[in-house]
């Protein structure tokens, strides 16, 4: 296990009562589910900032596209997607 710290934070009642109820089906511990939250939460801010850190450096360096081009290529990558996923998808007859 890894060393641990405790915490202590305030909630709305309301959302410490959902806790209660998610902990009482899994029969997690409120303190693991918390952790787990606050973890996810973690990983997906820092991903968002270092994405934001990652895009200012590269415009920076002058590696950017015009508008038109950045929305082809979204629209490029969406099309490719929505064709892959109508080749994997099972169809229901």
């Amino acid at each position: 296990m890894m060393p641990s710290k405790t915490v202590t934070l305030r909630m709305p009642i309301e959302v410490m009562q959902r806790l209660d109820r998610l902990a009482s089906a899994p029969r997690r511990s409120r303190s693991f589910l918390v952790a787990e939250a606050v973890a996810h939460y973690i990983d997906r801010e820092t991903a968002i900032v270092e994405g934001i850190a990652a895009g200012l450096a590269d415009m920076r360096a002058g590696r950017v596209v015009g508008h038109s081009e950045a929305m082809a290529r979204i629209d490029r990558t969406i099309i490719a997607i929505e064709a892959r996923n109508r080749l994997t998808t099972p169809r229901r007859d």
